[in-house]
């Protein structure tokens, strides 16, 4: 598991799903269960601080 840096300039949340290598945006965390909760805490506050100056928006 780790993060990487998309084209567009997005973070990438690299996850081994099914055997398989499996990059998950942020927005479709929900639809891949239990990896957001296998992230560590440092991403989870970064995706919090994300989601907080987007409300702000």
């Amino acid at each position: 598991m780790g993060t990487r840096n998309n084209p567009d300039g997005g973070t990438v949340y690299v996850f081994i799903i099914n055997g398989q290598q499996k990059e998950v945006r942020e927005a479709a965390l929900k639809q891949y269960p239990g990896c957001y909760e296998a992230l560590p805490p440092a991403a989870k506050a970064k995706i919090a601080a994300n989601r907080a100056w987007l409300s702000k928006l």
